[in-house]
């Protein structure tokens, strides 16, 4: 493997890691912070595809694949206990321009 293909396939691991870490230990700010690593560095793989490293794709795929499925059973578990407490989400919670779909409905708090 080349040395130019090693640090962002390097650093997608280690974000991958920390994603899957901050997952388990329910740490959104880590979390935010590894998935911003893990698209920097996909980005860098895209510009520079590391042709001779498809062991290591496959390997790192299936565990962003898995950090998916750790991924979608939080969002379950959230999704349980906002029913719990008398909420609910029935709308995605972001349209396709990846806005939140919430009406800003004004209401004075005086009158004049």
């Amino acid at each position: 493997m080349n040395l130019t293909m090693a640090d962002p396939l390097q650093r997608l691991s280690e974000a991958l890691e920390g994603e899957q870490r901050a997952l388990v230990e329910h740490d959104v700010p880590a979390l935010v912070a590894a998935t911003g690593r893990k698209l920097e560095a996909l980005r860098e793989l895209e510009r520079n595809p590391p042709l001779n490293d498809a062991g290591r794709l496959k390997e790192l795929a299936e565990r962003n694949q898995a950090n998916g499925v750790l991924l979608s059973r939080r969002r379950r578990e959230v999704n349980w206990t906002l029913r719990q407490l008398g909420r609910s989400e029935d709308a995605p919670a972001y349209d396709a321009k990846g806005q939140t779909e919430t009406l800003q409905a004004r209401r004075p708090l005086a009158v004049a």
